[in-house]
C-alpha cells in the first residue's frame, strides 16, 4: 500500500477499492499509510466495496461464513462513521449477479436484500441519530446489459425502490440520504470471442442505458475492453473504452437535458413490472430471514436463470450476432499478430515473493505477533475488528497473516454451488444425448461419472456450474464441489469418486501451471487413463500446450453449445481405455 500510493497525497484523493472479504484489512492498510503521510484521517474520501453476500452468490472471493463476515462489514461501517465520515463503507455490488445470470428482477431484489441485511445489522452499532446519514453512505455498483430499454428501466426501478425502502423500512426523512448513488461497469458476460470487434457497439449501447435517463444516471462509469473474451486487454484497448466515455461526455449534448423518459407510458409500465417482480423476490427473501439466510436459495435461482439464458442462445431464441446468427465474417486485422492481447509477466510472482521475504525480514517480529494476538482477541470478543487491524498494518503484518487469524477465528466457508444433484425440468431436447449417456453407462456397468473442478484462486464459477448442471440434465452422475480446489483435492476426488471424465474450469490465466501439475498427479495416482477436458479464456498457443500435456479437449467462450460439449464427453468416455484391474 505504501508503494502504491508513494507521492500521492491521500488526503486529497478519492480512492475506490473493489475489495470484499479483506475489506477491513485493506482499509486498515490505507489508513496506516495516510497517517504515515501526516494526513487528517477524517478527511479521507473513498469507498470499499465490502459486499460479501454477492461473493457467496457469484464472485467467489470469500473466506469466512456469512454471519461473522456480516459482522466485519458493519464493523467497517461503524468505524468509518466515527473516524472517516466522508468514506463510503459499502458498495452493494449487483454487477456480478447479472454476470452469473440474474434476471433484472433478481438483480434488483438480491442487491436490495443485501443492503437491508447490512443496514439491519448496523442499526445496533451506531447511535440512532446518526443512522440516517449512514444509510446515505451506502452506494451501489451495478451492471448494464444489452437490452437497452430494460436496463434503463431497471435503473429507474432501483432508484424508486431504494427511496421506498429507506423511507418505509428505516424512516429516513432527508431525501438526500435516500438517494440511490451508483457506479456501473457495463456487461462483460455478453462480450463475444467470435467477431470481437462487435463488442464495441455492445459496450456503447450498454453505457447509454445508464447515462441517458437523468433521474437514474450513474455517478461513475467504467467500460470493459472490446477484446476481454480473448485475453487481457492492452493499454490501447483500454484507451478505446475511455475515449468512448469522453466523446459522449464532451462532444455530444446527451447530458445537457432533463430526463428524456419522464412521462413515457411504455417506460412507466416496464418500471412498474420490474418493481413488482423485485418486490415478490424481496418478500420471498424476507420470509426466509433475510439475505444471509437465503444465500442457498438465491444461488440456486442464479444458476437456473443462467441456464435459461444459455439455452436461449443455443436454441436460437436469443440472437447473438456473430455467435448464433450472422456468423460469416471477414478476418479482423484487430486480432492479428502475436501482440493482439497482453501477456502477464511470468517473473511477477517470483519478484513479489522475494519482496515479501525482504519485508518480513525488516520488521519487528515481536510487535507483529502482539498485533496479531490483538486481532485474534477482537475477533473473539466482538471488539470492532478495525481497531487492532490498523495497528497491525502499522507494524507490518501481511495480508496473508491477517487472513490466517480471521480464518482461524471465524472458520472457513464453502458456499453453496447452486447445482442440485436432481435433474431440472430443462431436459426437453436432450433425449438423444441422454440415450447416449444411458448406452455408455450400460457398457460401464454404472452411471457415467463426471467430476467438475475449479482449481486455483479464480472465483468465477458460472461456466463450471452450467457445465455441471447440463451434464446432470443429460443423465450423468456429477460431482461438483465448488471453487478453489487444489490439484491434490481434485485428483483425490477423481480417485474416490471413480470418475470417468474430469472437467476443469480456469478463468484466472493460470491454466498452464495448474493443469501441468494436475496431469502429473493424475498419472502418478494411476489415473492417466481418465480423459481431462479444460475450459476458460485460453489463447490457442496455450491450448496447444495443454493438449501436448495430455488434455483431451480445450473449450473457450466460442464453444457456447453445451450439448456439443456433452456429446464430446460421452465420446471421450466411450473411447477411453478401462483402468487396469
Amino acid at each position: 500500500m505504501r508503494t502504491l500510493f508513494d507521492n500521492i497525497p491521500l488526503e486529497q484523493m478519492n480512492t475506490s477499492m473493489t475489495i470484499n472479504a479483506t475489506a477491513p484489512w485493506l482499509l486498515s492498510l490505507y489508513i496506516a499509510v495516510a497517517e504515515e503521510q501526516g494526513a487528517d484521517v477524517s478527511k479521507l474520501q473513498g469507498t470499499v466495496q465490502n459486499d460479501i453476500i454477492k461473493e457467496y452468490l457469484s464472485r467467489g472471493t470469500y473466506i469466512c461464513p456469512p454471519k461473522p463476515s456480516l459482522r466485519m462489514i458493519t464493523d467497517v461501517a461503524a468505524y468509518t462513521r466515527e473516524h472517516l465520515p466522508k468514506w463510503n463503507p459499502m458498495n452493494v455490488c449487483s454487477y456480478h449477479l447479472q454476470e452469473a445470470g440474474a434476471t433484472p428482477e433478481e438483480e434488483l431484489a438480491f442487491a436490495l436484500a443485501t443492503a437491508t441485511a447490512v443496514l439491519d445489522d448496523l442499526k445496533g452499532k451506531v447511535p440512532e441519530e446518526h443512522f440516517p446519514a449512514m444509510v446515505g453512505r451506502i452506494s451501489f455498483f451495478v451492471n448494464a446489459g444489452i437490452r437497452f430499454v430494460t436496463e434503463m428501466c431497471k435503473m429507474r426501478a432501483f432508484v424508486e425502490l431504494w427511496d421506498e425502502i429507506c423511507a418505509e423500512r428505516y424512516g429516513v426523512e432527508d431525501p438526500k440520504f435516500r438517494r440511490f448513488r451508483y457506479g456501473v461497469q457495463v456487461n462483460s458476460l455478453g462480450l463475444t470471442e467470435q467477431q470481437p470487434e462487435n463488442n464495441v457497439y455492445r459496450i456503447l449501447i450498454e453505457m447509454l442505458a445508464v447515462t441517458l435517463s437523468k433521474n437514474a444516471r450513474a455517478r461513475a462509469v467504467q467500460l470493459p475492453a472490446w477484446n476481454e473474451a480473448l485475453g487481457l486487454p492492452r493499454p490501447w484497448d483500454q484507451q478505446w473504452s475511455l475515449r468512448m466515455q469522453q466523446i459522449m461526455a464532451f462532444e455530444t449534448d446527451l447530458l445537457e437535458y432533463d430526463d428524456l423518459f419522464d412521462g413515457n407510458p411504455a417506460v412507466d409500465r416496464k418500471v412498474a413490472a420490474l418493481k413488482e417482480g423485485a418486490r415478490a423476490e424481496l418478500a420471498q427473501i424476507d420470509s426466509m430471514g433475510g439475505a444471509v439466510e437465503a444465500i442457498e436459495y438465491m444461488k440456486s435461482r442464479l444458476v437456473d436463470s443462467n441456464a435459461e439464458r444459455i439455452m436461449g442462445i443455443e436454441d436460437g431464441g436469443t440472437t447473438v450476432v456473430g455467435v448464433n446468427r450472422y456468423q460469416e465474417a471477414e478476418e479482423s486485422p484487430l486480432t492479428a499478430g502475436d501482440e493482439a492481447i497482453m501477456v502477464a509477466d511470468k517473473d511477477a510472482e517470483a519478484d513479489q515473493l522475494a519482496r515479501l521475504a525482504t519485508w518480513k525480514d525488516a520488521r519487528d517480529d515481536t510487535a507483529v505477533q502482539k498485533a496479531l494476538e490483538a486481532v485474534r482477541q477482537a475477533a473473539a470478543t466482538g471488539t470492532n475488528i478495525m481497531i487492532p487491524s490498523i495497528e497491525a498494518a502499522k507494524v507490518g503484518v501481511t495480508t496473508g497473516e491477517w487472513g490466517d487469524v480471521v480464518r482461524a477465528a471465524f472458520g472457513q466457508y464453502r458456499a453453496p454451488t447452486g447445482v442440485s444433484k436432481n435433474p431440472s425440468n430443462r431436459t426437453e431436447g436432450l433425449e438423444e444425448i441422454r440415450a447416449q449417456v444411458d448406452a455408455v453407462s450400460d457398457k460401464l456397468g454404472r452411471r457415467l461419472k463426471f467430476l467438475v473442478g475449479k482449481p486455483g484462486l479464480d472465483g468465477h464459477s458460472n461456466g463450471a456450474e452450467q457445465i455441471a448442471a447440463r451434464a446432470r440434465d443429460c443423465g450423468m452422475d456429477i460431482t461438483y464441489e465448488g471453487i478453489r480446489l487444489t490439484p491434490d483435492e481434485i485428483v483425490t476426488a477423481a480417485k474416490a469418486e471413480e470418475a470417468h471424465v474430469v472437467g476443469l474450469s480456469i478463468l484466472s490465466g493460470s491454466h498452464i501451471p495448474l493443469i501441468g501439475e494436475l496431469m502429473e498427479k493424475m498419472r502418478a495416482e494411476g489415473l492417466g487413463h481418465i480423459p481431462v477436458v479444460v475450459g476458460g479464456i485460453i489463447p490457442e498457443d496455450d491450448a496447444d500446450r495443454l493438449r501436448a500435456m495430455g488434455v483431451a479437449k480445450v473449450y473457450t467462450p466460442k464453444d457456447f453449445e453445451l450439448n456439443r460439449i456433452m456429446i464430446d464427453l460421452v465420446g471421450l468416455v466411450d473411447a477411453a481405455p478401462l483402468a487396469a484391474e
